[in-house]
Order: C-alpha cells, then sequence, then structure tokens
C-alpha cells in the first residue's frame, strides 16, 4: 500500500539522461530490468510485507454516514504512532470507501484532525501515564512505511501466498466484504426483510442503513472485558436519566447474538464501566476534584491491558466506552488513548468539547422513572394537539433563561413555563402540543428530545453543537426542527412558517423513527439498543487493523 506509492517516488526520481549517453540497445536492457521490479513491487505494495510488526489503521473520516460536509482525500493517509503503529484511512485506491456526501448530516460539526498517540520507550513494557503526541493535519498526511529489500520482493511474496492467515486477517476480510455489500447497496435494488425495511426521508439512504444494520447481524461481536466487580462495573441505572447506561450493560452482557466469550472473533471490545456509578461511589460529593473517577478508569484500563493483547494492539481503536452522564467525557480523558482513539458513546455529544463524529457516536439520554416506558408511548393525532408549542422546566444552562424571558406566559398559543400548575400533567401537555421545545440545559443532551419522540411531538432542538443521536443514520431535518439560540425572539414566527401540510409530514414521521429510540426488554430489531451497536458497528468499519504475528 504505502510501498506502491514510495516506489513510484523513488523511479520518478532516477530520471534517464538525454539520448546521446545511451544507445537504444542500453535502453531496451533497462526497460526489460526495470519494469518486471516495478510490477513485482506492485504485486508485493498490495499483498503487504511479511513481517513481526503489528500495525493498526484508523481513518480521518467516516466512509458511509457522517456528519462531514467535505470530500474524503482519495489517497491513503498514514501516521507512525510508533515503530509498529500507523493511522490510515480505509479509504483508497485499492478498497473502495463508501462515502457520500449527499447522505451526510451537514448541520454538525466536520471530524478533527486525527492525533496520534506515541508512547514512551518505556511504555512499551509499562503503563506510565506520560505519552508523547503530535498532531497530524488531515490535509497535509505524512506516509510512513517500512524500508523493503527490493532483493527480497519475491520470496516475501511466496511466503504470504502459502502462509495461514489468522483470526485477525479472516475477521478483516469479512468487514471488507461487508463494505462492498454496503456500497452496493446504496444504488441497488432494495434489501427484502419480512420484518421491516426502513424508507422515506428520515434516513439518510435508507437502503445503505438497511444493508448496514443486516451485515451486523450477520457479522457483528463484542467482546465485554470480564475483569471488575459491581457497583462500579458491569453494573449501572436502569431507573433515572441516566438509565440507558444500564440498560446497555445489561443488554450487551446478557446477549447471545453479539456478545462473544471468544476475544479473538470479536470486532470490538467494551469497557464495562459505569460513570453513573463512578459519580456516586467513588467522587467526593461537592469536591470538584475528578482525581477519583480518573484514577479508577486509569486503573482499569491498565488491569485489561496487561492481561491482555487488545488494546495494545489497536491503542483502543477497537475499543468504545458507553456514559450517559455529563461527566462522561471527563472520564474518558483519564486515559489519552481512549479520549483520542477509542469510540465514545456518549448522551453529551458537544462538539465543542472534543465529540468527534467521525469516531464518537452520539445516543439518547431517556429518562425512565420505572425502568421501562411503560405509558410513555403513544398520543393523538396531529389534528388533535391544539397548543403550537410546549416547554416546562427550571432555569437550567445559559439557554433556558433566554427561552423564559422571551415566551414565559406571554403567549397562548405558546405554552412556555417554569412549573406546571398543579394537578396538570406533563406528558398530557406533551400530547397535546405540535411543537415540544427542546433547549439544551448545562451540557447538550436533553432527555426531552425522546419524551417528545415517545408522544408524537415534533422536537424542536435549541442547542450549539449538539450531535442528535444517531445522526449518522437518521435526517433529523426531516423530522425535527432546529433553532439557532439567536433566533429564540423568533420562535413562533419559524413554527408558524411550517405549513400544516409539512407539519403533519413531520409528524408521521416522528412516529416512524420512533421504533428507534425504543427500550426493549429483551431488545427488538431496530429499536435503541441496536440502533447503538450499530453506531458503533458503522465506526469499526470506518477502521482497519493488520496483525502480523
Amino acid at each position: 500500500m504505502g510501498n506502491h506509492s514510495t516506489n513510484k517516488r523513488l523511479f520518478a526520481c532516477r530520471s534517464l539522461p538525454s539520448s546521446s549517453y545511451y544507445s537504444s540497445k542500453t535502453l531496451i536492457l533497462l526497460v526489460v530490468i526495470i519494469f518486471p521490479l516495478v510490477v513485482v513491487s506492485g504485486i508485493f505494495s498490495f499483498l503487504g510485507p511479511k513481517s513481526s510488526n503489528s500495525w493498526v489503521f484508523i481513518p480521518n473520516y467516516p466512509w458511509l454516514w457522517s456528519s462531514v460536509s467535505s470530500s474524503p482525500t482519495s489517497s491513503t493517509s498514514e501516521v507512525s504512532l510508533r515503530s509498529n503503529m500507523v493511522v490510515d484511512i480505509v479509504n483508497n485506491n485499492k478498497e473502495e470507501a463508501i462515502s457520500d456526501d449527499s447522505l451526510f448530516n451537514r448541520s454538525s460539526s466536520p471530524p478533527l484532525a486525527i492525533e496520534a498517540i506515541s508512547p514512551s520507550p518505556s511504555q512499551e513494557h509499562s503503563n506510565d501515564t506520560k505519552e508523547n503526541s503530535f498532531n497530524i493535519s488531515a490535509s497535509e498526511p505524512q506516509i510512513v512505511v517500512p524500508l523493503v529489500n527490493e532483493s527480497r520482493v519475491v520470496p516475501l511474496v511466496k511466503a504470504r501466498r502459502h502462509r495461514e492467515y489468522s483470526d485477525l486477517e479472516r475477521l478483516e476480510a469479512r468487514l471488507m466484504k461487508a463494505r462492498s455489500a454496503i456500497s452496493e447497496a446504496k444504488v441497488g435494488n432494495e434489501t427484502q426483510d419480512p420484518e421491516y425495511v426502513p424508507t422515506g426521508p428520515m434516513y439518510w439512504n435508507s437502503k445503505a442503513f438497511h444493508r448496514s444494520y443486516i451485515e451486523m447481524e450477520k457479522e457483528f461481536k463484542v467482546f465485554v472485558y470480564e475483569e471488575g466487580e459491581p457497583p462500579l462495573f458491569h453494573n449501572g441505572p436502569c431507573k433515572s436519566i441516566y438509565s440507558m447506561e444500564g440498560n446497555f450493560i445489561h443488554e450487551i452482557e446478557m446477549n447471545s447474538q453479539f456478545r462473544t466469550k471468544d476475544p479473538n472473533k470479536a470486532h470490538v471490545f467494551f469497557l464495562p464501566f459505569s460513570v453513573t456509578m463512578l459519580v456516586r461511589y467513588v467522587y467526593v460529593r461537592d469536591s470538584h476534584d475528578f482525581h477519583p473517577i480518573k484514577q479508577t478508569v486509569i486503573d482499569y484500563v491498565n488491569v485489561v491491558s496487561e492481561k491482555h493483547p487488545f488494546w495494545n494492539r489497536s491503542l483502543a481503536a477497537d475499543h468504545f466506552m458507553l456514559s450517559c452522564h455529563d461527566w462522561g467525557p471527563e472520564a474518558s480523558r483519564s486515559n489519552r488513548f481512549l479520549h483520542q482513539n477509542s469510540i465514545r458513546v456518549l448522551c453529551n455529544a458537544n462538539t465543542s468539547e472534543g465529540f468527534n463524529p467521525s469516531k464518537d457516536v452520539s445516543f439518547p439520554e431517556i429518562n425512565l422513572l420505572s425502568g421501562a416506558t411503560d405509558g410513555l408511548l403513544g398520543g393523538p393525532s396531529a389534528s388533535r394537539r391544539p397548543n403550537l408549542a410546549f416547554f416546562a422546566g427550571g432555569v437550567h444552562g445559559p439557554i433556558r433563561p433566554i427561552l423564559l424571558e422571551h415566551w414565559e406566559n406571554k403567549d397562548e398559543d405558546m405554552k412556555i413555563q417554569q412549573y406546571l400548575p398543579k394537578g396538570v400533567s406533563y406528558y398530557d401537555m406533551l400530547r397535546k402540543s405540535k411543537y415540544c421545545i427542546c433547549p439544551s440545559g448545562y451540557e447538550v443532551a436533553s432527555p426531552r428530545i425522546v419524551e417528545a419522540i415517545y408522544t408524537g411531538c415534533v422536537p424542536v432542538l435549541i442547542s450549539d453543537h449538539y450531535v442528535p443521536p444517531f445522526s449518522d443514520v437518521l435526517n433529523w431535518k426531516s423530522f425535527s426542527v432546529e433553532v439557532p439560540v439567536k433566533d429564540i425572539p423568533n420562535l413562533k414566527t419559524i413554527l408558524m412558517s411550517i405549513s400544516p401540510r409539512q407539519y403533519i409530514r413531520m409528524q408521521r414521521r416522528v412516529l416512524k423513527v420512533r421504533r428507534h429510540f425504543e427500550v426493549n426488554s429483551p431488545p427488538k430489531r431496530f429499536d435503541v439498543f441496536h440502533m447503538i451497536l450499530h453506531s458503533v458497528w458503522l465506526r469499526r468499519l470506518n477502521i482497519r487493523i493488520h496483525d502480523d504475528q
């Protein structure tokens, strides 16, 4: 791969002198000698050198659905992480990466340039927390390739053809096949599915999403590290605003379809700690000292990296953590590989705080007071909703004071207030309203978004730097309204400008996407558990790990 481009540069530098120096016979001889060498070098670069080094490939850009507004580069971008680590893009000339800007959610910010991390020499054999790093701009990729002894090209190629393939190589080959199937589905016929076929403008590309989901069901395997004890590990809340932490941990550990007990068959590795539980049991209340939480995460990473080879093999690029607590991003900063390389599944998906849509996952905050969705789902049709807009909530964060200042009890059509009158049901008000206002609090995520979707109310997102859940698949602009903070004074005008016909379309689309946010026990296809897994699956398809032992 990298060798081929290097060889091209080497031969380009060896320009021939003018014809006065050589006879035509000499030129023919040079062609006879050099041309086969170029061909052999090309074959070698395609198959890759056989070595004892381990290589990890991490993308700068997503290949399927993302929030990128610029097309990925078509060349291979590689960065040396250490003597045996390379950062790369899946998208290259040999394997078509699936990247279509027409599918991207352009409302989100572009991905950040990857920061490759190089451990100190002592870290090769220890878990020293001091790490050296350097930034690589995606616009100026550096190519780092192993040196090749040209005289040994042919023997190496022959050895490569006849050697046994490792479990990881077979796994990567199946992922390559899945990428190809998804790419073909984007422009092919609709995939047949007896249970459910996602269609409509709610999806950036419903055919690609459907094929990807089916490929996930066929292939995807998750290894859950068994180290750690409850209540901090293998445990989480199931009856609070952070309920998705406990729900996901429970469901993935009970799942027989996606969980594997054989780490050599796993595509990703899950770190089963709950940030909510760390805050409850490790954090000293009102101390503002994050050190105990971070130290717990550091200790856990040290345990799994010393006991298993997989963390060090990829520097966490095929590992993921999940947190719905506001402090999830802060906890991820405990370890630089966890923060910068791993797949962080976060409710608090704030791009201004380092959330990277190309590798991180935004998932919904769901407030399950009883631990289930009983009584939360359903609402009247669009024509039976008398209120234009509704919001009830305290002054929390910088946006809500602005909302209340302009609209609290100032318009009969805009039911916006801090506290509901006694005896008035919050969920009844959601069901009576056409639009439900979902402003951010101190953090960007809000359970009001899912509450609106559950009750058939069109969500109105008022937030800065927020990446909505599953926005690599879902086109939020088709079933929600995004209002910049600066336009809060014009909120009613914006909502009234939406025609009744367009509102009815949006409301019906809300009902259709609701299945992707529902919490089921046991999980059902295409529900929130499976959508979280699918988002992780997409990020895993976006990297390629190569390990020659």
